[in-house]
């Protein structure tokens, strides 16, 4: 090789390499939705989707229940604040309950399941005892606690079955006796029909159908066959039939699915009609918060089972689609822990939740836009309702524990945290802890000699 008139050998230039585009001239929208689809895959997603959008409806819940209430308390000679001020009341109690939940260790759940399920079918029992029992809009489902206030143990029933049902699918998998039907079937089934028997009993016919569809929810988390689940759906679509084809007030709010005069007939679809005319005077962006006119005499029950309707009419479509958006949230976000857990009992608990939250929500939401029979259930933690509110917010918490309980959930919390006294990437004395331990490194170094 002929060297250079320096006497050193030639300098060889790199090849250059043909540039790549710069990220700049890609698509915006393809860069748009790699960064979303990042964000949307990260450990905490559906850690901060439960915790937000719970809060979120809790919170627009309260205002709308003040809004649609006051006039019926005014009615009723009470203060205009009186319904909202009881809400407010068992949401903070609820907001206990759903920190103690999301604080729990997955072993107390399950130690709590038996407790909750006894101290359930107790309370239940003790409604259809004379005196103690009371009958409201016709159901005796309902216990006095003195004064205004009262409680459905019913609501605690659905709670009750989701962990029971759980901590009993989670052990059997663990033996492996779920490829069996009689266990799969045995006593999981018995037992809920013993829950909706009792609540049979008093006539509330909405609470059963949430509860036979946690039932029908755990079955599918399970991997019960098409056989053993059809014949399920069976029976409980039989005697469904039965129950409603011997009832005339049933019968009645099955024929005004799709009414659009209060008069259908022999049946009075005053309520669903009226429902149907608060969503369509909405409009885009609604008449208002507060200036709902199917509230003042019109529409029955406007704070509890027909809330969404005096949403549309004071939100309009804006307001009902982000309670909508907000309850997919949190079922994606309840399917999403169901999936990725490796634990059977957070799997069938995370299930059982979401299926019961997002049913209910399906069957009042179907109630108001006159797609479903009125079935007398209340929009879970957005309607009022003290005794509907409290143990949907404890299984909330439950989904809040079993989100942060994942490894990668864990890990991603745990950097986040920074210790108290503290501040993260400040220097000086209160820098981190990382910056310290390299820090007294480096003292160590210089004092053994070395540079």
């Amino acid at each position: 090789m002929p060297g250079s008139r320096t006497g050193r050998p030639p300098v060889q230039r790199a090849v250059r390499r043909p540039a790549t585009p710069r990220a700049s001239r890609e698509n915006p929208l393809r860069r748009l939705y790699m960064r979303a689809h990042r964000a949307w895959d990260r450990p905490l997603t559906a850690y901060y989707l439960i915790l937000g959008g719970s809060l979120l409806i809790i919170v627009l819940g309260l205002v709308m229940v003040y809004s649609a209430s006051q006039v019926t308390a005014l009615q009723m000679s009470l203060p205009g604040s009186f319904f909202f001020r009881k809400q407010f009341l068992a949401a903070s109690i609820g907001g206990v309950l759903l920190l103690a939940a999301s604080r729990m260790p997955v072993k107390l759940h399950r130690a709590l399941a038996y407790p909750i399920l006894a101290g359930a079918v107790f309370m239940m029992a003790l409604v259809q005892v004379p005196g103690i029992g009371m009958s409201v809009n016709g159901n005796q489902n309902w216990i006095s606690l003195g004064g205004s206030f009262q409680i459905q143990p019913s609501e605690f029933g659905k709670l009750a079955l989701v962990l029971w049902g759980a901590d009993l699918m989670a052990r059997k998998q663990e033996r492996r006796l779920l490829t069996q039907w009689k266990h799969m079937l045995v006593p999981l089934v018995p037992v809920s029909f013993l829950l909706l028997g009792l609540i049979m009993l008093g006539g509330d016919m909405g609470t059963a159908i949430i509860l036979t569809a946690i039932l029908f929810g755990l079955l599918w988390l399970a991997g019960a066959p098409t056989r053993l689940f059809a014949g399920v759906l069976s029976i409980a679509g039989v005697l469904g039939f039965i129950l409603i084809k011997t009832s005339p007030n049933r019968m009645a709010r099955l024929a005004c699915i799709g009414a659009t005069e209060p008069k259908t007939g022999v049946a009075d679809c005053w309520q669903a009609v009226h429902g149907i005319y608060a969503l369509a005077s909405g409009g885009l962006f609604g008449s208002g918060l507060g200036a709902s006119v199917e509230k003042w005499g019109q529409l029955p029950e406007a704070h509890t089972d027909f809330i969404f309707a005096v949403t549309g009419e004071e939100l309009g479509l804006a307001g009902t689609l982000s309670v909508l958006a907000l309850f997919a949230a949190l079922g994606y976000a309840g399917i999403r822990v169901a999936g990725r857990t490796e634990d059977p009992f957070v799997r069938y608990a995370a299930g059982g939740v979401t299926t019961w939250i997002t049913a209910q929500a399906v069957i009042n939401i179907g109630a108001v836009l006159g797609l479903l029979p009125i079935a007398g259930v209340p929009l879970p933690l957005f309607s009022y309702g003290g005794s509907a509110l409290l143990p949907t917010m404890f299984a909330i918490g439950l989904l809040i524990a079993f989100a942060r309980d994942e490894p990668a959930a864990r890990a991603a919390l745990a950097m986040r945290q920074p210790r108290f006294g503290r501040k993260r990437g400040a220097g000086g004395p209160r820098g981190p802890r990382r910056w310290n331990t390299m820090r007294r490194r480096a003292s160590v170094a210089r004092s053994s000699g070395e540079r």
